[in-house]
């Protein structure tokens, strides 16, 4: 009996294996190319433009960053690249995740793992670091939700949890259209590569 087709063939030519992705298959154009056109909230987001993963991913870097100075570029790579997966499977909200149960999780994992170590990262995080990038993607989902996704604040609170004050000072979810938040991911990346090889 013929086995179904688990790849996707990528822009750059690759074919990465959605049941088996192998490190060699993964390009970070290809990355920035899918989470630039992957919509937050499932599109439910105000403004001209979707609020994409990759722009989510690039707040996310910035806002670990700025709780954990000094933390090096090895782990704010790490934060980038926390969504990597969704430029093959998609950004699912909480509720459809948990009704598919587990399955989800194993494929994000291998994804994950995959986008890693093409990029000199362990496969798994340190939990430490995993529970700091957690944080910063709440304090992310709580400025997005009550921004530009109709929450009220004490119902981003209940969800997300309240941020501390000053957490969020000075910032502003950005929406752009998708050629350049591609441009801005793909230039984070080459920044963060960069320090980790001069570090």
């Amino acid at each position: 009996m013929k086995q179904p087709r688990a790849w996707q063939r990528m822009l750059s030519g690759r074919r990465l294996d959605l049941l088996d992705p192998t490190p060699l298959d993964v390009e970070i154009e290809d990355i920035a190319h899918g989470l630039a056109f992957v919509a937050r909230w499932n599109g439910q987001t105000r403004g001209d433009w979707p609020y994409s993963v990759a722009e989510h991913s690039l707040l996310v870097e910035a806002l670990f960053a700025r709780a954990n100075p000094g933390i090096g570029g090895r782990w704010q790579l790490a934060a980038l690249l926390h969504d990597a997966p969704e430029y093959v499977i998609g950004d699912m909200i909480s509720p459809v995740k948990s009704a598919i149960g587990a399955a989800y999780g194993e494929m994000d994992a291998r994804l994950a793992a995959a986008v890693h170590l093409r990029f000199g990262l362990p496969a798994v995080l340190p939990g430490a670091i995993k529970k700091a990038i957690k944080a910063a993607d709440r304090l992310s989902a709580w400025a997005e939700a009550v921004q530009i996704a109709g929450f009220s604040e004490a119902e981003a609170d209940r969800l997300f949890g309240k941020p501390t004050e000053g957490a969020l000072r000075g910032l502003a979810i950005r929406l752009r259209p998708p050629a350049e938040v591609r441009a801005a991911f793909t230039a984070r990346h080459r920044a963060l590569l960069a320090a980790m090889t001069t570090a």
